[in-house]
């Protein structure tokens, strides 16, 4: 299927809201905010624009305190995790754009020009958490571990050569995918990678760390259920790119995602950091992976691992986005929203 990039002026756009249509439509790309066709986008659009905030918001006192203190293990995890991130958050906002040129519902793209602003915000808060705990070299050095770390490289090269491939290959099928890449990365390497934060938070230990997090966390819920949303409008407007066989590339699109954080854990993590263990940390992945395939109406990937872990409930009760605080305005909440946040029941 042949995947058309939009115009950006046409005066020849249809009107018509019901004609609307995620890709290959005839937009205006007029932002009309009282004629959309994607009910959802309303919300959603409110739910971003409410979950403005400023990394430097966050106290990390503490922190530069603890950093000091953390064991070898520990650090080695902090700083190489925290790199991955980075690099995560930072190939977000130079992709969605290319994704938001063949993207002809213009609501959505409105989403779209929200999540790469806010990825930008992330990108600075990882920035603000290294500038704070280390020196300029120590920082500089984190934050390019991705070149050197022959692990670290090969996560990032599963994301990376998905998008270069769309930027090759534009037919609809490579922006599927595409997709579906943008998918894991949100909905499996950033929560697995938010997990280490928490633990340490749990533990006591970098609390502003921590902290810092649970807002990005709180962001990155609103992605994954914009793209969640964005592919089950796919699957009823264009069938033919989800029939079985492509579905099941997918899938195993998603295994890989699963079976590389697993490989990245065991890695980074192992059995040597307080308060987690291998066991858990897999159980965990292995659950994220399931809750995405079962959010797109695909089929389970590994059985046994519907529900969340016993022993990983912690996880959501550090992520929970309707209960953020700021450190040091602890009587208003750190969303400046009015309303609840989006709930990850994906």
């Amino acid at each position: 299927m042949n995947l058309k990039q939009k115009a950006l002026f046409n005066a020849n756009g249809d009107l018509e809201v019901r004609n609307r249509r995620i890709i290959n439509g005839n937009t205006t790309n007029l932002n009309d905010f009282n004629n959309m066709k994607y009910s959802w986008v309303s919300d959603w659009y409110r739910q971003a624009m409410n979950n403005f905030w400023i990394p430097e918001e966050i106290n990390l006192t503490q922190d530069i305190k603890d950093y000091r203190l953390l064991s070898h293990d520990e650090k080695t995890a902090y700083d190489k995790i925290l790199s991955f991130l980075v690099f995560l958050d930072s190939i977000q906002t130079a992709n969605l754009p290319n994704i938001g040129d063949y993207v002809t519902a213009n609501e959505i793209n409105l989403c779209l020009t929200i999540q790469a602003f806010q990825e930008a915000v992330h990108s600075q808060s990882y920035s603000y958490m290294l500038d704070s705990i280390c020196s300029p070299t120590q920082r500089d050095d984190i934050l390019y571990q991705w070149k050197y770390d022959e692990h670290l490289l090969k996560r990032n090269e599963f994301i990376g050569h998905l998008y270069n491939d769309f930027i090759e290959k534009k037919d609809a099928f490579t922006f599927v995918k595409t997709l579906i890449a943008n998918y894991i990365l949100e909905g499996i390497y950033f929560y697995s990678g938010f997990m280490f934060f928490y633990n340490l938070g749990r533990m006591g230990k970098m609390p502003g760390s921590a902290q810092e997090i649970r807002y990005i966390n709180r962001d990155e819920n609103t992605h994954l259920w914009l793209f969640r949303n964005i592919l089950l409008e796919l699957q009823k407007e264009e069938p033919e790119l989800f029939t079985q066989d492509k579905v099941d590339i997918y899938r195993e699109m998603i295994k890989t995602g699963v079976d590389e954080e697993i490989e990245w854990a065991e890695y980074v993590i192992g059995d040597r950091i307080d308060g987690l263990s291998l066991s858990m940390v897999k159980d965990y992945i292995y659950y994220l992976g399931n809750l995405r395939v079962k959010a797109l109406n695909f089929e389970s990937l590994y059985e046994g691992y519907e529900k969340e872990p016993e022993s990983m409930k912690w996880v959501s009760i550090y992520s929970n986005a309707n209960d953020i605080k700021t450190d040091f305005f602890e009587a208003r909440s750190s969303a400046y929203a009015k309303s609840s946040a989006l709930v990850d029941d994906l």
